[in-house]
């Protein structure tokens, strides 16, 4: 696994042993998500402060980021996506859901469920356009 940039390790040492467990477990998902989704490299970076993954390529996917959520741990997507409501729909169970901007982790995650949600994510743009087509 990449080794996280600096500025985004330093985050990740700022949360609480145990959610800082859950989100490096999380980020291990994304970028497996990211492989089997064919999107090509990840940018690891950070957006408001949190960290926050996007393929390199333009237009293929939204931003996934990574933070806490009520002091919990949680994956969070661009809130004027319907993303989360799908997710809502096909995973009632899998996840606790803030809103329509986050996932909130459990300790032992569906990490299978995590990923086909990242992968939505990262293919979000890419997949609207081979729907127009």
């Amino acid at each position: 696994m990449k080794r996280c940039p600096p500025e985004v390790e330093a985050v990740f040492d700022t949360y609480p042993e145990a959610a800082r467990t859950c989100l490096m477990a999380a980020r291990a998902v994304i970028f497996e998500a990211a492989e089997a989704a064919d999107v090509g490299p990840l940018r690891e970076t950070l957006k408001w402060g949190q960290p926050a993954y996007l393929p390199e390529a333009p237009r293929t996917g939204t931003t996934v980021r990574m933070g806490l959520d009520g002091g919990a741990p949680a994956v969070l997507f661009h809130c004027q996506t319907t993303l989360v409501d799908q997710f809502r729909s096909d995973f009632p169970e899998a996840f606790r859901f803030s809103g329509n901007r986050a996932l909130v982790l459990d300790e032992e995650f569906d990490r299978s469920a995590l990923a086909i949600c990242v992968g939505r994510a990262l293919t979000y743009h890419r997949d609207k356009r081979r729907q127009r087509a």
